[in-house]
């Protein structure tokens, strides 16, 4: 967990979120489905969001608020058709991967969640992280700020 919350020592750790401090953590995409998504235009994304195990617990025991120490991975993809079963929409090209971590103590002024958006690895700038808390809290602050609810 210590990699998706940046550096300890108060310093942002390379290539961490502005603002929050979060990184990609290592092995996250062998972490369980939590959902899938389709986000229509304007964005056009297939998303799936992951979870690290205290995430998946948390979801299945039904517990709001998530626990300290949750973190959530989103990963989107442009959609295209398929080109061997047209019906279908399949992932394109990959356009960004979002983190949540949990930490009631770090993040206490954003309801306990530091956020972290990447383009290609990279973390984008400060003035799209601003953003994050407003939309979560506008939108879902009744679901500990989480949009993504548990696909059965």
């Amino acid at each position: 967990m210590a990699a998706a919350l940046g550096a300890e020592s108060g310093a942002i750790a390379k290539n961490a979120s502005p603002i929050y401090g979060v990184t990609i953590p290592e092995g996250y995409r062998q972490w369980e489905l939590i959902a899938p998504a389709l986000e229509a235009e304007p964005l056009n994304e297939l998303r799936a969001v992951l979870g690290n195990a205290v995430a998946i617990e948390a979801y299945r025991g039904a517990t709001l608020p998530f626990p300290d120490g949750t973190i959530l991975a989103k990963l989107a993809w442009k959609h295209v058709q398929s080109p061997e079963f047209e019906p279908a929409s399949v992932p394109g090209a990959a356009t960004t991967v979002q983190i949540m971590v949990k930490d009631s103590v770090k993040y206490a002024e954003t309801g306990g969640w530091g956020f972290g958006r990447f383009v290609g690895g990279k973390p984008v700038d400060e003035a799209q992280h601003q953003t994050c808390f407003a939309c979560h809290e506008a939108r879902v602050k009744g679901h500990d700020f989480v949009f993504t609810r548990f696909a059965p």
